[in-house]
């Protein structure tokens, strides 16, 4: 039976220093250790049996730590490494960061400190490697009616549009905006007996109310002023196939009703015509509001909700399947890349583990375009977390910044709206960040911890708003 728990590779030649830290990592950590005392040893064991992370000492007899790292990025790329320094060895430590090591801790540890650290690694490690598994695995198993994903939620989605498809009954598809609800749609034509036929979507919130009536149910020529022609409506043009009803809660009641009537008799009324016409037509409706909400206040019939409401599915959010971002971020970097000529791009590690951290209020959608506008704004081969958004952990002002930009009103009274919002984030990131370095004496790597950030993202900040550590010891 091959083992789930993550394994520790640590490599140093001082095996008091190796029992040490296999006691912590497995006591306290819950890993699996196994510590080698060369580094020539250790890459002999990562040909056989890769490790999830790698902590190695940087000054050991034969290979040093540095010539260990450069082996182990062309053995095993997404393999994460923490260096580990004694005394005077910072400088190879920040020499080792450069050359693609992902933290350094400093001897003798921290046993927090360094348990912290070996969570995170493992984090990216996970994250590196289903990214590039992604890059193969994007095959018709993973893409299920047009979804892209394997959690459970997703996977429990599927089967009840796969057991509904094959059936006749009206199905209300509800959900949160961004989650894929005209998806769920396309999908159950799809696998439905009326596939042939072409699915017919409406949207009902863009029309307003007469034309939406007219472009339901059709019209007669001479039924209102302007019709001077017979209008096939799309009921009478869904016949034999699918009519979605896209974002049915913002159908006017007016048409609430008539709406009600074609789904009990199955059959329409156009406008201007005293004949009813029978039609066969699945009806499904997708909404991403409280129904039961606007039944209450009366402004949806309560009648054709029970109408609508045969059969529910109900489309998770980005939330609710959150193992899936990594596998939608892949497909949705292939597919831009292609869009825009940008072959070659990668998602960083770091990128990667912010989309999964992030608060998705547009679901799929907003990641969608999100990477989107990584892929044509990215200016290196690979996507960084500064990529992704236009200002990295932006954050609303608080009262004080407020009460400060209100006395020093005339400084920004003849300046635009974004150049007064740039100017004050400029000023909020750089006293934020000179303090972070002031109360740890210029230590980059405790900065970045207490402010809750990688070690990269916060150097990346404290270039771009050219900020010294060095001044600050």
């Amino acid at each position: 039976m091959i083992s789930t728990t993550a394994q520790v590779l640590i490599v140093d030649d001082e095996r008091e220093m190796l029992t040490l830290l296999a006691r912590v990592l497995s006591k306290k950590g819950g890993w699996g250790v196994t510590t080698v005392t060369s580094a020539e040893e250790a890459l002999q064991l990562i040909r056989i049996s890769p490790p999830d992370i790698v902590l190695t000492d940087i000054k050991m007899s034969g290979m040093d730590g540095l010539t260990f790292l450069q082996h182990l990025q062309q053995v095993d790329p997404p393999l994460t490494t923490i260096v580990m320094t004694g005394y005077g060895t910072i400088e190879m430590a920040v020499q080792a960061l450069r050359e693609g090591a992902y933290d350094f801790v400093e001897k003798p540890f921290d046993n927090e400190r360094i348990l912290v650290s070996v969570r995170r690694a493992l984090e990216r490690t996970r994250l590196l490697r289903e990214n590039v598994q992604l890059q193969h695995r994007l095959c018709d198993q993973d893409t299920r009616h047009g979804f892209i994903g394997r959690s459970k939620g997703l996977a429990r989605t599927l089967e009840v549009l796969e057991r509904v498809a094959r059936s006749n009954v009206t199905v209300l598809i509800r959900g949160e905006s961004g989650t894929g609800k005209e998806l769920a749609a396309k999908a159950l034509h799809a696998m439905s007996p009326r596939a042939d036929r072409t699915m017919i979507t409406v949207n009902c919130p863009a029309l307003p109310e007469q034309i939406l009536e007219s472009e339901l149910f059709g019209y007669r020529k001479g039924a209102f002023t302007g019709a001077d022609r017979d209008k096939i409506g799309l009921f009478v043009e869904a016949d034999g196939s699918t009519l979605l009803l896209d974002e049915v809660a913002d159908i006017p009641v007016s048409v609430q009703t008539k709406l009600l009537r074609v789904l009990q008799e199955k059959e329409v009324q156009p406008l201007g015509q005293n004949k009813t016409l029978a039609v066969d037509v699945r009806v499904l409706a997708s909404t991403n509001q409280d129904l039961e909400a606007k039944i209450k206040k009366g402004e949806f019939r309560e009648d054709l909700f029970y109408r609508l409401n045969v059969m529910t599915v109900t489309m998770p959010s980005l939330a609710d399947i959150a193992s899936d971002i990594p596998m939608l971020a892949q497909h949705f970097l292939e597919r831009f890349c292609r869009e825009h000529g940008r072959d070659g791009l990668e998602l960083g590690a770091e990128a990667l583990q912010a989309l999964m951290r992030h608060r998705w209020q547009g679901n799929v959608r907003e990641l969608q375009n999100v990477i989107n506008r990584a892929v044509l704004l990215c200016r290196g081969p690979v996507i960084a977390v500064e990529d992704l958004w236009e200002h990295e952990g932006e954050e609303e002002l608080t009262m004080s910044q407020r009460a400060g930009f209100a006395s020093g009103w005339e400084e920004w009274r003849h300046v635009s709206y974004k150049q007064a919002k740039q100017r004050v984030l400029e000023q909020f990131n750089a006293r934020y960040l000179t303090e972070a370095l002031k109360r740890t004496q210029g230590n980059v790597t405790t900065a970045a911890r207490d402010c809750g950030m990688e070690r990269q993202a916060f150097q990346r900040l404290l270039r771009r708003y050219h900020i010294e550590a060095g001044s600050f010891r």
